[in-house]
């Protein structure tokens, strides 16, 4: 019986060292992957100064992609996960005040962390959605980036990204994918495709739909997003989900106030009305005509 024994502790313990030397190595390969992103292949833009493409920056950054929803209303960063899992995470402060990044990023640095998600750094960005800013067009970014690179200096230290045991293995080989955006980027056809002729068209719809980061919690195919522990639960945006019976009136209603035609208030920290309400009437109806060019989808299982 001791023999015995001995020998189930003698297993016993090798399976803890085995589980804790693999433990190790995953620390370590999720540290270096997410500190040292892959190369990818990036695309210069050209990056006006004029007062038009300003305010088409201005405009694109706070009513469709909502940046100022991660990196606060006076773009001056945000702290987005503080210590669950080893992991503090803020959005920089993107002004040239003081803790901010917007007197050192080149050009070329923006480009690369918005439409590519790696950092001027070299670093993995964590939860930037450049796989959906990707879709970018060149003249867009550039814009964009004109309205970053003039916002007034505001001073906010924040501290600096700290990833440890075991957000390192969460984050960087679990579920790699979707902490960070890097992996899902066709990096070389990025700014490749032609922006759809601005309109109320399906076309154009579908383009604000990618760049208004609508598939976060929408999901991929606009049939919904229902997993708890996932981003916020989205319905089906498909004429077979939600929108059934809806008009475009409805649409346009519903992101001006955030009332649905039943008169049911939605919830702004669940669906950022507030801020897509400053989307243009033509936006909206392209939005609209997009959502009713997709195939009847049931909802996606939860």
């Amino acid at each position: 019986m001791k023999r015995v024994l001995k020998w189930i502790g003698i297993v016993l313990g090798s399976l803890v060292v085995l589980v804790g030397l693999t433990a190790v190595i995953l620390h370590f390969v999720g540290q270096s992957r997410l500190e040292a992103a892959p190369d990818v292949t990036t695309r210069p833009v050209t990056v006006p100064t004029d007062a038009a493409a300003i305010a088409r920056g201005e405009h694109l950054a706070n009513s469709v992609s909502l940046c100022a929803g991660c990196h606060g209303e006076n773009f001056a960063g945000d702290v987005l996960i503080d210590g669950e899992i080893g992991v503090y995470v803020a959005a920089p402060n993107l002004t040239a005040g003081r803790g901010g990044v917007g007197a050192t990023l080149s050009d070329a640095d923006w480009e690369q962390a918005i439409r590519h998600g790696v950092g001027g750094d070299g670093r993995t960005l964590i939860i930037m959605p450049s796989s959906f800013y990707s879709h970018y067009s060149d003249e867009d970014m550039g814009a964009l980036i004109a309205y970053f690179k003039q916002l007034p200096a505001v001073d906010s230290d924040l501290e600096p990204r700290r990833v440890g045991f075991p957000g390192t293995i969460l984050g960087g080989v679990v579920a790699y994918a979707d902490f960070t955006h890097v992996g899902r980027i066709e990096h070389e056809q990025v700014g490749m495709m032609a922006m759809p002729v601005e309109g109320t068209t399906a076309e154009y719809g579908e383009y604000l739909s990618y760049i208004g980061v609508c598939r976060e919690c929408h999901a991929a195919n606009f049939a919904g997003s229902f997993t708890p522990d996932g981003p916020p639960m989205g319905p089906n945006l498909t004429p077979g989900g939600e929108l059934q019976g809806w008009t475009e009136a409805d649409f346009v209603t519903l992101i001006r106030t955030g009332v649905k035609p039943t008169g049911t208030q939605v919830n702004a920290e669940e669906m950022p009305w507030e801020m897509y309400s400053g989307m243009t009437d033509g936006e909206l109806q392209a939005l609209w005509a997009y959502l009713q060019s997709l195939p009847a989808l049931p909802n996606n299982p939860e």
